[in-house]
């Protein structure tokens, strides 16, 4: 099996037990008792079904865990330097990673139930959007460990891993599980620019930069602004600081490397984009789902942490937006972009006319707040 599983472009593949990992609903448990899911409200009305995996399927009896390394071959954080540019996460630069892993995984399953015979086999498959807890499984399974960030971590691989899951009723003989070697560690918690972890091995959803610019519905509090930088999608910090990437490889599959018009796009450009052509430009790929109004949300946001005054007029172009989102977004970056007599300028042109209660207050914060110098380049 794990020849074939290589065959089909799985990096690692490993089996353990339903019943391992009997802890991880515990502490799902109280990571939504806690509320650091955040407005993730499908955490919670999973969260049973979550728990294990005969609480989903009773009649497994074995979990064939994979993954696919999805290394970069460049430094991703170079790009947050780049401050008129958008920082996309490593993993969202090409095609949508559930479409190529659950693709492979359906085959894997195939060939499995194939290969049994004259045994009777049942397989189910599972990529990230079904009730899985993928990364306690795969740790249990010995794919790697979960590191202080709470993701996998492979001393293969380092950081860079997408993970999938056959469930099965054939019996196989367990994998032994792999010890965690993070050690003394820290370099995964300190980066954080918003302070995301409130103890090692433990992440509040609630300020992390990847939840904020992907899973969050609504505004963005002002107190992540600015430590969002330039990232539209995503943030790779603490996955591209860990040391064991000194082991990780560039992803050999094409379809999981970046594509060159996503490794920094200009801010300009992105701003200007409506919907169709958004929809265009991120057509198979994992940002399309964020929709459009979001989109621009974030890159707004990335605006005004630019310091490019030359970039106020995109951002007073979205003042007249349909969505509130975009309209408060496009508030703060001008804020952050203007001197105090030009923002006031634009609040007597454009104050008058709004009507949301979220936007009218993001002018008068916008207002009193102290702002950076811009810079002319």
């Amino acid at each position: 099996m794990r020849a074939k599983a290589r065959e089909l472009g799985f990096d690692l593949c490993r089996v353990t037990s339903p019943a391992a990992a009997p802890e991880a609903g515990a502490r799902l448990k109280q990571w939504l008792a806690a509320g650091r899911h955040g407005d993730m409200d499908w955490m919670a009305e999973t969260a049973e079904r979550r728990a294990a995996p005969r609480a989903l399927w009773a009649e497994v009896k074995s979990l064939v865990m994979v993954a696919v390394n999805y290394g970069p071959d460049d430094d991703p954080l170079a790009v947050l330097q780049r401050r008129q540019a958008g920082a996309i996460s490593v993993y969202a630069r090409n095609r949508d990673y559930h479409d190529v892993v659950k693709g492979r995984l359906k085959l894997l399953a195939s060939w499995l139930v194939a290969a049994a015979k004259p045994a009777e086999a049942d397989v189910k498959v599972f990529v990230d959007t079904a009730p899985v807890m993928e990364k306690p499984l795969a740790e249990a399974a010995g794919l790697g460990w979960q590191g202080k960030h709470t993701n996998l971590v492979s001393r293969q691989f380092g950081s860079w891993l997408f993970l999938g899951a056959l469930f099965t009723t054939l019996e196989f003989q367990p994998d032994a599980l792999e010890k965690d070697h993070c050690g003394q560690c820290r370099a995964c918690l300190d980066i954080c620019p918003t302070r995301a972890f409130p103890a090692p091995y433990q992440l509040d959803a609630r300020r992390c930069i990847s939840y904020l610019t992907i899973e969050h519905q609504g505004h963005i509090a002002r107190e992540f602004r600015a430590a969002i930088g330039n990232r539209i999608y995503g943030c790779d910090d603490c996955l591209a600081v860990c040391p064991w990437n000194k082991f990780a490889r560039q992803a050999r599959e094409a379809k999981l490397i970046a594509r060159d018009d996503l490794s920094a796009p200009p801010l300009a450009e992105l701003v200007e984009l409506d919907d169709a052509a958004f929809r265009r430009l991120f057509a198979g790929g994992p940002i399309k789902r964020l929709g459009h109004v979001r989109f621009l949300r974030n890159v707004l946001i990335a605006i005004g942490n630019s310091g490019d005054a030359r970039l106020a007029a995109k951002a007073e172009a979205r003042l007249e937006h349909s969505s509130p989102l975009v309209r408060a977004a496009a508030i703060w970056a001008l804020g952050r972009l203007t001197d105090a007599a030009a923002f006031a300028a634009l609040a007597r042109r454009y104050g008058p006319q709004e009507t949301d209660e979220a936007v009218l207050a993001e002018w008068g914060e916008a207002a009193e707040s102290s702002r950076p110098q811009p810079v002319s380049l």
